[in-house]
C-alpha cells in the first residue's frame, strides 16, 4: 500500500516540478524584461504626453469634422462612436509599429549581449518586449477612453467588455511589436528601421476599418483590409467598447486571428532575435 502511495504521488510531483521550471525559465524573464522596459517610461513619463496629442487631433478635429457627413459610419451609429476604435487602434499601431528600434539601441549599448547569454528562451525575451509593448498601449487606450467620454462617445463601461478591450489592445499589440521587432533584427540599422516603420503605418492604418467602414472602400482594397490584423483589432474594440459596437466578422474570429498572428510572428521574432547581437 505505500509503494502503490509513492507511486501515486510521484506524478503529481513531476507537474510540480515543471511548473516550477517553466516559472523559473519562462514566466520570470518574460516579466523581467517587461518590468525593465516600463522602468524606462516611469522616468521620462513625457513620452506619454506627446503621445496624447495625436488621439486628441483626430477625434476633436477630423472626428468633428467628419461627423457632419452623412453615410460615412454604419447604421445608426454616430461617426464618433465610429471613430473613437479606430483611433484606439491606431495609437496602439503607432505604439507598438515602432518599439523594434529599443532593440537596435539595446544591441549599440551592450544590453542585448546580456539578455541573449542569459538562459532565458529567447521567445519569453520577445513575449517580455511585447509585453511592455502593451504596457506603453495602455497608457494610449485610457487617454482615448477619457476624451471618448468628454466629447460624447457613447463608451461601454461594463467590466467585462472592458477586459475584452484590453485583450484585444494586447493581442494587436504584440502582433505588431513582434512584427517591428522582426524588422529591426533584419535591418539592424536606426535609419533604416525609421525608414520602413514609416512606410508600413499609414498603409497599415488606412488599409483597415479604422476611419471609415469596408462597404465604402473598393475592392481592391477590401480585400487587402480583410488579410490586414488590424481590421480585426478595430472590429474586436468597436463591438466591445461601444454602447451599440457590432462585430462585422464576430468576435471568435477577430481574437482568433490576432492570436494567430501573434503566435506565428513570435515565433519568427524569437529565431531571428538570438542573431541580432552577431
Amino acid at each position: 500500500m505505500e509503494r502503490s502511495g509513492e507511486h501515486a504521488g510521484r506524478p503529481a510531483s513531476i507537474v510540480d516540478a515543471s511548473i516550477r521550471h517553466a516559472r523559473r525559465d519562462y514566466v520570470t524573464p518574460t516579466f523581467g524584461v517587461a518590468v525593465a522596459e516600463v522602468q524606462k517610461l516611469y522616468r521620462d513619463p513625457f513620452e506619454l504626453l506627446t503621445r496624447a496629442v495625436q488621439p486628441l487631433l483626430w477625434l476633436t478635429l477630423f472626428g468633428e469634422v467628419m461627423a457632419g457627413v452623412r453615410g460615412v459610419a454604419p447604421g445608426n451609429i454616430p461617426y464618433l462612436d465610429f471613430l473613437a476604435a479606430g483611433i484606439l487602434a491606431q495609437s496602439a499601431l503607432f505604439v507598438a509599429i515602432f518599439y523594434g528600434i529599443s532593440a537596435i539601441w539595446e544591441r549599440d549599448l551592450g544590453i542585448l549581449q546580456r539578455y541573449l547569454v542569459s538562459p532565458a528562451p529567447r521567445s519569453a525575451l520577445v513575449l517580455g518586449k511585447t509585453l511592455s509593448a502593451s504596457v506603453r498601449a495602455f497608457s494610449q487606450a485610457l487617454i482615448v477612453y477619457l476624451l471618448a467620454l468628454i466629447i460624447g462617445v457613447n463608451i461601454d463601461l461594463n467590466p467585462l467588455n472592458i477586459l475584452g478591450v484590453v485583450a484585444a489592445i494586447v493581442l494587436g499589440t504584440a502582433l505588431f511589436s513582434t512584427l517591428s521587432l522582426i524588422i529591426a533584427c533584419v535591418v539592424k540599422t536606426r535609419e533604416r528601421f525609421m525608414g520602413i516603420g514609416q512606410v508600413l503605418t499609414l498603409p497599415i492604418f488606412f488599409a483597415s476599418n479604422a476611419i471609415y467602414p469596408l462597404s465604402l472602400m473598393p475592392p481592391w482594397l477590401r480585400a487587402v483590409s480583410h488579410a490586414n490584423p488590424l481590421t480585426y483589432e478595430v472590429d474586436a474594440l468597436r463591438a466591445l467598447m461601444l454602447t451599440e459596437g457590432v462585430s462585422d466578422y464576430g468576435l471568435l474570429l477577430d481574437f482568433g486571428v490576432l492570436l494567430s498572428a501573434t503566435a506565428l510572428l513570435t515565433s519568427i521574432a524569437a529565431r531571428l532575435y538570438g542573431r541580432m547581437g552577431y
